[in-house]
């Protein structure tokens, strides 16, 4: 049996991906006016159509050729496909967001000024960007971690700990509230990463976006950061995380992002391993202020 004729619809999505979308599409088709060849009725169809791979970006390129993409995480797999990997940076434009550094607490890390004496408002700056729980490592740009961190020890999920916040009341910025969140359990490892931003710079509507990928690739990454470029003001993040490779060794992947981040805006850099069989994590930790 070929093709039932009749409309067609294409949809450029991954099949089982948007099964509701195509049952809606269906729905509209089944109530259309069909022509009638012979004896036979004809029915509408949906066609899925795979969408093309995600094309890998050089990470490098991508920081060299943006000035000042703000706040940025990386969550992924090493080549080996043993260690599960986290980074995170922060960049400033003023005073205020670069007398900052990281310093370790506990699992994780919070910022700090660098010169007290020069912190004039601490209220978006000074945060716990990582925190663990149990076998969950929370990666945030902002006081979400914590947000995070308290949902998920009542038996929230990720999600749903992130339905309470939205993007920073910093208008006309708005800047987006990205957070990632790594489960490594049993020698299995999975992440998810998040985005809450304005509805184009619109402060009264917040869009909600969460990517969860199960068995990631090993040396695959996703790299989200707050603002696309420059500008005035700072446009959001637009799109899927971006595919990026992750290599085997902490110190050459430290080095790659901390060397290839604008000089004059690059304030912060965390880098951390884990041994996706043992939990046992090594981190590095890189600030412009010393």
């Amino acid at each position: 049996m070929g093709k039932p004729r009749g409309a067609r619809f294409i949809l450029s999505r991954p099949p089982g991906r948007f099964f509701f979308e195509a049952l809606r599409l269906f729905s509209i088709l089944q109530d259309a006016p069909m022509k009638k060849r012979a004896s036979c009725r004809t029915y509408p169809y949906i066609e899925i159509q795979e969408e093309k791979a995600m094309e890998m970006l050089s990470l490098a390129e991508e920081l060299k050729n943006n000035s000042y993409p703000g706040r940025g995480i990386i969550l992924g797999e090493s080549e080996d496909g043993t260690k599960a990997v986290a980074a995170y940076f922060i960049m400033g434009r003023s005073e205020n967001s670069r007398n900052r550094i990281f310093v370790e607490e506990g699992e994780g890390i919070r910022t700090q000024a660098f010169d007290p004496s020069k912190l004039t408002d601490p209220s978006l700056i000074i945060y716990a960007p990582v925190r663990v729980l149990g076998n969950k490592t929370i990666v945030t740009n902002g006081d979400q971690t914590d947000t995070i961190y308290e949902g998920m020890d009542r038996q929230m999920t990720f999600e749903q700990s992130l339905r309470t916040r939205e993007f920073e009341p910093d208008g006309p910025n708005y800047t987006p509230r990205i957070s990632g969140i790594m489960h490594i359990e049993g020698g299995k490892y999975h992440y998810a990463m998040s985005i809450l931003k304005s509805n184009n710079g619109n402060p009264h509507s917040c869009n909600r976006y969460t990517f969860a990928y199960e068995t990631p690739a090993a040396g695959e990454g996703r790299f989200i950061h707050t603002y696309m470029h420059d500008g005035n003001p700072l446009p959001s993040f637009e799109g899927e995380p971006k595919l990026v490779r992750i290599p085997n060794d902490i110190e050459e992947f430290t080095d790659l992002l901390w060397s290839n981040l604008n000089q004059d805006n690059k304030v912060s850099l965390f880098v951390r391993y884990i041994d996706i069989a043992s939990g046992t994590y090594e981190t590095k930790i890189v600030n412009k202020n010393q």
